[in-house]
This record gives C-alpha cells, sequence and structure tokens, in this order.
C-alpha cells in the first residue's frame, strides 16, 4: 500500500451559520439606512399651528434607534456591544460629535446603576442577601405561588422610601438565594422566569406611588407648577396612584403565574431548609453591620432629599456612590469585587442614555410628541387621555423616564387645554406610564438588572411586556373613568368627581 494510500485525510470541521443572527444584524442596518435616507416627513404641527420640522439629524438619529431597539430586542450580539454600537453611528453619520455621543456613556445616572450594584454587590458578599433571602422563606411558605406575590409585595413596598434601581439592585442577590434552593443549577426555568421579570415590573409599579421611588416624580410634578401655576402635595401622589400601583402588583403577579406558572406548585421541606440555614449562618457579623449602616445610612439621605431643602441640590449619585467609597475604605469590597461588576449593563444604560439625548437634543422626540398628540385636539378627551397613555408608555422604552415626561406633559397640557381636560388627570396619566417600561430592557435599570440572572431573553421579556403594557392600559382606563373621579380628582375643568 502506498504511502499516499495510508494518509488519513481529516476535514475540517464546519462552522455552522447561524442565520438568524444575521437576519437580526442586517435588519436592524436596513432598517437604519431605509429611514436615514428616507424624504424629509412634513413637519408636524401643534394645537396653536406652530411646527416642529425634523432636522436631518432628528430623523437620523429615529434611524439610529430603529436599529438600536432590534439589536437590543433579537441579541445578534451582546447588549452592551449594541450599546457601544450608539456612539460609534452617532459619530460616524454626524448625528451629533462624538464627544456628546460617548460622554453620554459617562452620566450621572449611569454611575447611579453602578453605586446601585455596587450595593448589590456588597450584600451578597457579606452574606446579607442570604439572611434575608432565608427570612423571607420563612415567613412567606412553600407555595411557589405565594414566594411569587412575597417578592413582589416586597420591592413594591420598598419603592416606595427608596429608588427603584436601588431595590432591584439589593433584591437581586437576594431573589438568587431564594431562587437556589428551588433549583440548585441556575439553568433558566418558568419559575426563575416569572421571578426575576416579575420583580422588574414590580419594582416599576411600585415606584409610582411616592416621589421616593423615582426622580421622574420630581420633574413631573415641577413641569405642572411651572405650566399651569398648582403646586402638587407631598401625599396626592400615593392618594391617587397608590391605588394605581397596588393594582398592577396584583395584575403582574396574576401575569406570571399565566405566562411563567412554576415547574412545581410548592417545594416541600423549603420552610424548614430556610430556617435550618438561617440558623447555620450564626449570628450577625460585624461586616454585615457595616455594610447594612452604609446603605442605610445612604438611603436614608436620599429619601431625606424630600423634605430637606438644603440636601435638595446634593446629586443622587454622588449620594450612592459614597456607600461605593465606604464599602472599600473599611474593606467590605476589594479589587476584585469591582472586577466582576456587570460591565455589559453598564454599557447597556450608557447607550440608553446616548439615544436618549440624541432624540432629545435632534427634536426627534419633540417632533414625535407632536405628530403623535396632535390628531386628537379634535377628538374625544378619553380617547386623547389615551393617546397620551400609549405615547409615554413606548416613549419610557426607549429614553429616559424624565425625559419622556419632559417631552411629553408641555405638549399634552396645551392640547388638554383645547379639549376641556382637567391638568390633573393628564400628569397622573403621565407619571403612571412613564413609571411602567415593560418592554425593553433599556426602559429602567430593574429591567436590567434583572436580565442579569441568565433566567431570560430580551425577547422573552418583550413577550411579557406585551401583555403587562395592555394591562397597564386597562387598569389606567378604569381609575380615569371611575378611581380617580371617586378619589377627587377632576377630570374635565369645572367638574369633580
Amino acid at each position: 500500500m502506498s504511502d499516499d494510500s495510508q494518509r488519513t485525510v481529516i476535514a475540517a470541521p464546519s462552522v455552522a451559520i447561524d442565520w438568524g443572527r444575521w437576519a437580526a444584524l442586517s435588519g436592524g442596518l436596513a432598517l437604519f439606512l431605509s429611514v436615514y435616507f428616507a424624504a424629509t416627513p412634513a413637519p408636524a404641527l401643534d394645537p396653536t399651528g406652530k411646527a416642529f420640522p425634523l432636522s436631518p439629524e432628528g430623523q437620523a438619529a429615529l434611524a439610529l434607534f430603529l436599529l438600536a431597539a432590534t439589536w437590543w430586542v433579537f441579541a445578534p450580539v451582546p447588549i452592551g456591544v449594541t450599546a457601544i454600537a450608539i456612539g460609534v453611528f452617532q459619530a460616524l453619520f454626524q448625528i451629533r460629535t462624538a464627544k456628546a455621543a460617548f460622554s453620554d456613556f459617562m452620566d450621572p445616572a449611569v454611575w447611579f446603576i453602578f453605586g446601585s450594584m455596587v450595593i448589590g454587590a456588597a450584600f451578597t458578599k457579606t452574606g446579607l442577601t442570604r439572611r434575608l433571602a432565608y427570612k423571607m422563606l420563612t415567613l412567606i411558605g412553600e407555595r411557589t405561588a405565594t414566594i411569587y406575590l412575597g417578592c413582589f409585595v416586597v420591592t413594591a413596598l420598598l419603592t416606595h422610601i427608596m429608588a427603584h434601581t436601588a431595590v432591584a439592585a439589593t433584591l437581586y442577590p437576594v431573589l438568587l438565594a431564594i431562587y437556589s434552593l428551588y433549583d440548585a443549577s441556575s439553568r433558566p426555568t418558568r419559575f426563575g422566569k416569572g421571578l426575576f421579570i416579575g420583580m422588574a415590573f414590580a419594582a416599576g409599579a411600585g415606584s409610582i406611588v411616592t416621589l421616593l421611588g423615582s426622580a421622574r416624580g420630581i420633574v413631573g410634578v415641577t413641569f405642572f407648577r411651572d405650566i399651569v401655576g398648582e403646586r402638587v402635595g407631598f401625599f396626592e401622589i400615593p392618594w391617587y396612584l397608590g391605588p394605581v400601583g397596588w393594582l398592577m402588583v396584583i395584575v403582574i403577579w396574576w401575569l406570571m403565574l399565566a405566562m411563567f406558572r412554576p415547574e412545581r406548585s410548592t417545594v416541600p421541606g423549603l420552610t424548614e431548609t430556610s430556617r435550618r440555614l438561617y440558623a447555620e449562618l450564626g449570628g450577625v457579623t460585624r461586616r454585615e453591620l457595616l455594610a447594612a449602616a452604609i446603605v442605610l445610612g445612604t438611603l436614608l439621605v436620599l429619601a431625606l432629599q424630600v423634605f430637606v431643602p438644603a440636601l435638595e441640590p446634593l446629586s443622587r449619585p454622588a449620594i450612592l456612590l459614597v456607600a461605593t467609597l465606604l464599602f472599600f475604605i473599611f474593606g467590605v469590597l476589594d479589587l476584585g469585587d469591582l472586577e466582576e461588576i456587570p460591565w455589559n449593563i453598564i454599557l447597556l444604560f450608557g447607550g440608553a442614555m446616548s439615544i436618549g439625548f440624541c432624540l432629545w437634543e435632534t427634536g426627534a422626540a419633540e417632533w414625535l410628541a407632536v405628530k403623535w398628540l396632535s390628531p386628537f385636539q379634535g377628538g374625544h378627551w378619553f380617547m386623547f387621555l389615551m393617546a397620551l397613555a400609549v405615547f409615554v408608555l413606548v416613549v419610557t422604552n426607549i429614553i429616559m423616564n424624565v425625559a419622556a415626561i419632559a417631552i411629553s406633559l408641555p405638549v399634552s397640557l396645551v392640547i388638554a387645554g383645547y379639549l376641556g381636560v382637567a391638568p390633573e388627570v393628564v400628569l397622573y396619566v403621565a407619571l403612571a406610564t412613564a413609571g411602567m417600561p415593560f418592554l425593553f430592557l433599556v426602559g429602567a435599570a430593574p429591567n436590567a438588572i434583572a436580565y442579569q440572572s441568565g433566567q431570560f431573553t430580551a425577547m422573552e421579556f418583550l413577550k411579557a411586556g406585551i401583555p403587562a403594557s395592555a394591562l397597564l392600559l386597562a387598569v389606567l382606563a378604569l381609575a380615569i373613568l371611575g378611581l380617580w373621579p371617586l378619589l377627587g380628582m377632576p377630570t374635565l375643568k369645572g367638574i369633580g368627581s
């Protein structure tokens, strides 16, 4: 036999092409190019006849958003990489300067997200998360449906007194510890999907109830005061939005049970196991007390900003980052912990801030608001309010909820005057919908924090968010037509409850 015949031919391993991934990549690029090179749309006209033309930069910003949304939902590349692409496209296509596009990645709001995640890391390392998780489980019981409800209620309650981002970051490791007792592996399950998606949704629902849950409330009442000339009291917010927020918590619980019914209805022995594990932790350590004191002190200062005028000018991210400094100064965390921060999520929010400011500064967001709301000036007042709710609901999933309020509230208050709609109901519709971005991970920090669990994809989050958003609109319709008038809110000018 010849040498040639004895040779074994080893074929090169074939590499399968992921056609779905390439379809998502090319689809996003096709959307960008088709809008970027399309004819310039007609200007939007507000009720006074003022024209809002869409600039070339604004049209390019809309094109870039379509690309980012496509890539974020279908995830052909990591979500952090899509965020980087947002800055790159702005610079290369001269939508904004490179300095403006990439400076937004270091916006104070991004640092607030970073600080919140550091708090979660401190709670995990010190063991506070396990202690809290085991104690919660001994109180909640062994039924998985009750575990859902208990976790969602705790999440919503905490957002009444602290920012929903900080709540999500604090509870995230606690939920991981709870989930580990349900399934020792980290593989995705229906229970895991419902637990973490529900937590993100409940954080949004709870955050609308007081002015402490998010900065959007303060921005909204400030706009209302400047435009309408009326002040909104601190306790008026929970009076009107409390029922909406808590009804949504129950709705979210039902939805999670319907979409992600746990594989097991109960976890036998969970209560006893939780008690045993809690006992094995022993007494509270000095490091746990130190971490808890740092976090509680930081959150107290954030909460007091609403009531103490001298604290109001202080930067919220800077206050939260004081906790980060103290964790490292007192040895609660070290360099290794810093390197384990999920930078993919930090980049995600940097990109979200960049596209948000891009839509705002180019005038694209204002053009969208006027274009969407102006046609309703001649319609029925209820249809106008629902159109406002839909607009804010969509926009708050795209850009910062604070910006969504700043864009929609001035325009809608002007249109409301033509329809005889009381300005109060406009304010509360906007605040309620801006607080519950259930569609995209970039809509709110709790969404992205929950995504870290690896229990769900961006598409699964969207699929859960669509019915959740529809149910939110139904709850708002109920509030507008019945609940709020019953509580004393005027719906039309000169008409009370």
